[in-house]
């Protein structure tokens, strides 16, 4: 029972993920419900794999590494990771030098 109340959970942070992107005007989709990973979680968000996550539990390496896989299996971009835990703000996790060379391509780059 714990896995399908996890399912759920999750296929609800992919679907208010995706209206609140949605919001900031990206023309973004949520995957299919319960794709066990045959297609991205949140699809649409230009040079970014978007990997959603609803947890108390952080694992941001674990989660990080399952972001970068999909990204070069579904080819769709930098890995990002989406997360929130209960009652908590949304916050993003990126390697260092994918969010610089995303920063670069929007400010002047010092080097």
């Amino acid at each position: 029972m714990a896995g399908r109340a996890s399912q759920r959970k999750g296929r609800a942070g992919e679907l208010e993920l995706s209206r609140i992107l949605q919001g900031y005007g990206y023309p973004v989709e949520p995957g299919r419900a319960v794709s066990f990973g045959s297609t991205p979680d949140i699809t649409g968000l230009p040079g970014i794999h978007v990997e959603s996550k609803r947890a108390e539990q952080l694992r941001p390496y674990e989660w990080m590494a399952q972001a970068e896989r999909d990204a070069v299996r579904f080819g769709d971009g930098l890995p990002a990771v989406f997360f929130r835990r209960s009652r908590s703000p949304w916050l993003v996790v990126m390697k260092l030098e994918d969010w610089i060379e995303m920063y670069r391509k929007v400010t002047k780059s010092p080097t």
